[in-house]
This record gives structure tokens, sequence and C-alpha cells, in this order.
């Protein structure tokens, strides 16, 4: 059976504060809905700054959803590592493990995005030290020993219940977030489809003398929305789409490689790009990918139609997928 994934990042350009306190409040209510439904993961993500109201406090959101949620694992790709002080980011990761008996999934990306370390004060051109420390901080912090951080000696409590700790996964597209993961033991997490790179990781276990594993994305990893009409859903409501697709084109550069990517202008350029897609019940359950991520509350979607997609995704695909 497919991993089966539910997306959030909360986006809604022009929001309101009642409409914006509605879109989250309906993401917990998805959330519950997903995991009585048997969906594995809720994933979700940060950003700062943004115009269209992208989620800035992902562990918050996850601690909202790991309250209302039973089994399903919450995962956070990416926190941005180096705009987090590393002590506080150990407590809370061990909070939330604590409170949600492990199923806290975090992968620690650098981003990619400048105006975020200005928006923080943060050193863009120190990225790749500050990353260094925060993974090496949490890991010291999450054994509940006193170690010496920033010349003075500190010891993080509680102790985070996951053995040996609560799943952290290095993020990334760079042969340098490939080494880090490799010389930590940490299991690597590319950003895209990039087969030379986790057999670059698994060359650095062998040099290092370390173990780990490689969470990759398929060759095809389309962005999902499930309808009856998909026809009638692209010109209703495509927009929201090309919202998302131009919004992630306008931060990224040539050199960043991601699993979400377009360059698509207008939604016929995007509908015919494939990296979103709107599709019946019959052809999601016949797409035959190791993984289906849906994401119900696109670029500031009606939640009347992302609950169209959910229920039609949880009721009318999940029980065909074989198990």
């Amino acid at each position: 059976m497919p991993v089966t994934v539910v997306r959030f990042n909360l986006v809604e350009p022009g929001a309101t504060p009642a409409s914006l306190s509605a879109r989250y409040r309906t993401a917990l209510e998805m959330a519950a809905y997903a995991d009585e439904h048997g969906v594995a993961t809720v994933q979700t993500e940060e950003h700062h700054g943004a115009a269209n109201n992208w989620l800035p406090s992902p562990f918050v959101f996850a601690g909202a959803v790991l309250g209302a949620t039973r089994r399903l694992a919450v995962t956070v790709s990416a926190v941005i590592g180096p705009l987090h002080d590393p002590l506080r980011l150990a407590e809370d990761i061990a909070v939330l493990d604590l409170l949600s008996g492990g199923r806290l999934v975090t992968v620690a990306g650098i981003g990619y995005r400048p105006e975020e370390y200005d928006h923080f004060g943060v050193d863009f051109g120190q990225r790749g030290r500050l990353q260094d420390e925060l993974l090496e901080t949490v890991l010291k912090a999450w054994t509940g020993e006193e170690f010496t951080y920033r010349g003075r000696t500190v010891r993080v409590t509680p102790r985070p219940c996951s053995d040996p700790h609560p799943l952290l996964l290095v993020g990334g597209s760079s042969r340098a977030a490939a080494r880090r993961a490799a010389r930590l033991g940490l299991p690597f997490f590319p950003s895209a489809h990039l087969p030379e790179l986790e057999a670059y990781y698994k060359e650095r276990l062998v040099e290092y003398g370390t173990e780990g594993w490689t969470m990759m994305p398929g060759a095809v990893t389309p962005l999902l929305h499930v309808a009856e009409d998909p026809e009638r859903t692209w010109e209703r409501y495509g927009e929201h789409f090309l919202h998302e697709a131009r919004t992630y084109a306008s931060w990224q550069s040539g050199s960043v490689r991601s699993a979400v990517k377009s360059a698509a202008t207008s939604v016929a350029e995007l509908r015919a790009e494939g990296v979103y897609r709107v599709l019946t019940p019959d052809a999601c359950v016949a797409l035959g990918l190791d993984s289906l991520v849906l994401h119900p509350l696109v670029g500031g979607m009606p939640l009347e139609e992302g609950w169209r997609s959910l229920r039609l995704f949880c009721e009318d695909v999940l029980p065909r997928l074989g198990g």
C-alpha cells in the first residue's frame, strides 16, 4: 500500500484574521478525519514573512495536529534549522515526542531564502556552520546529560521517549547536506529525486563509519487534488494551484532542486506540466506510486472544495489501495 500524506501549509492570499482562523481550525478537523480513515502522515512546513500567510510555526501546528489525532505521524518538512535556537528546539521536539508517543518526524533543512535569514538577523553565509551546531546540539540535548554549549554547561530536560531520540532527518539537495547527515549518522532526506546524491550519501556513511538510510521522493511526486470532474475543478480552482507554483518559483533559484518546482506561468501550462494533478478517484487509484500526497487546501483553496477532495480521497481512494 502506498504511503499516504495530507499536506498543509495554510496559505491564504488576502486572508482576514477570521478567515485564516477558520482555515487553521478546518485543517485540524481534516487531520482528525484523515487519521480516522487511515492516512499515514500529515506534512507541514516553515516559511516566514510570506505575503500569502504561509505557516511560520510548524511545531505549534504539529502539536495541535498531534493532539487532535491518535495514529498518524506529523512530519515537519522542513524546519529551517539555522533560524532556531538549538536548545529551545530540542526542548520543543522532546515535549512533542512525549505528548505524541513518538509520532513527530522532523526534517532539518537550511532553507534557500536569504530574506528569511534577514527576518531573524541571522547571517545567511553562516547557515552551514549553524546547521552543524544545531544538529550536534539537539542530539546531545536529547541524552539528558550535561554537555558544553557555547562555552557553558547545560542540560536539557525532559528526555524524549523515542529511543535513541526523536526521528530527525537531514534534508537538502547538496553534497554538503549529504555529508552532514552521514557524519552524524542521521537519515538523509533529499529534497527531490536525486539518486546520485543518495549514492554519495551512502559512500560517506562508509567513510565516516556510521549508519543511516535515505527517504527520497520518487521520480514522479505530484501534489494531488481529487475531484469527480477534474475539468471543472481546473477551470474553477486552477488559480489556487498556480498561486502556489508561482510562489515557489519566485523563491527558488536555478540551483535549487525540489520535488515542487514549476516553470508554469498559466493554469494551462501548470496542468500540462504535471507537478499538480487533479484526478478522479479511479485515476488516483491507478497511479501506482509509492506515495500519494494530497494537498486539499492548496494556495488558499476554498474550505468546502478542500473537504470534497479529502473525502473522496479517504472514502473512495484509500479503501481501494489494498494493504
